[in-house]
């Protein structure tokens, strides 16, 4: 009886931040499906009330990342950058739900690299849901915290301020992405929609030389050291069918 009404609360909290999602979202190419958020299905929502049960996506003592060493550590539960590049999964995943948390100094930019299809050419395999604090110095909207970095804006800022931990939930489903920031539900992409080499939907360019519908739908996941202090803890991840 609780499982099922605290199903029903979700059900409800989600559609009604699609509603609020689709009052927002603007995506000129002339295809009312690309304006409107679905929320995830009832069998994700169901994985997205079990996150307890989540598997770490590193090994405390990081035997199962690629990175240059001492580039990254693990203390007292949080994994932070030292300096040295971004840090990847060995295993590579293709439709999941993770959830994390991070804390930025106050020109952090960095974020969270997924389905990467080659660590030799990740910036063209690889989708970036970014992280950014401040977003207020950047006036792509297409490169503020929570959106899909260079290609879809978020439908509202959700970060917090610097030095507070603030959480994703990533859902990778097919060519389907939801990106929840602080409990709320700020992207949908369709990566279908994305039909041509560095140009969006909306008729904006992007620097990817690789159509997002075309991008590895499996692949490495990575969080990016961009230069600026950046913490990262509680890192988990259910894969899905």
């Amino acid at each position: 009886m609780k499982t099922a009404s605290l199903l029903a609360t979700v059900i409800v909290a989600l559609a009604a931040a699609g509603a609020a999602y689709a009052e927002k979202q603007t995506v000129a190419d002339g295809d009312a499906e690309t304006k409107a958020l679905m929320p995830p299905p009832p069998e994700i929502m169901f994985k997205l009330m079990d996150e307890p049960k989540y598997e770490p996506l590193f090994e405390d003592d990081l035997s199962n990342a690629i990175f240059a060493e001492g580039g990254w550590v693990v203390e007292d539960g949080v994994l932070t950058a030292k300096g040295k590049g971004d840090i990847w999964t060995k295993a590579r995943y293709g439709n999941f739900i993770l959830a994390l948390e991070f804390k930025c100094a106050e020109k952090t930019n960095s974020g969270v690299f997924i389905r990467c299809g080659a660590l030799d050419e990740w910036l063209h395999t690889c989708i970036e849901v970014q992280i950014l604090q401040n977003n207020d110095d950047y006036d792509n909207p297409k490169h503020h915290c929570g959106g899909i970095f260079d290609c879809l804006e978020p439908v509202t800022q959700m970060v917090r301020e610097p030095g507070e931990w603030n959480k994703y939930i990533i859902v990778a489903k097919d060519n389907i992405l939801w990106v929840f920031l602080n409990n709320e539900l700020v992207t949908y992409m369709d990566l279908d929609k994305w039909t041509e080499p560095h140009k969006n939907p909306d008729g904006t360019r992007n620097k990817f030389k690789n159509a997002y519908k075309d991008m590895p739908r499996e692949g490495h996941i990575g969080l990016q050291y961009h230069g600026q202090d950046v913490w990262f803890r509680n890192i988990r991840l259910e894969p899905l069918d």
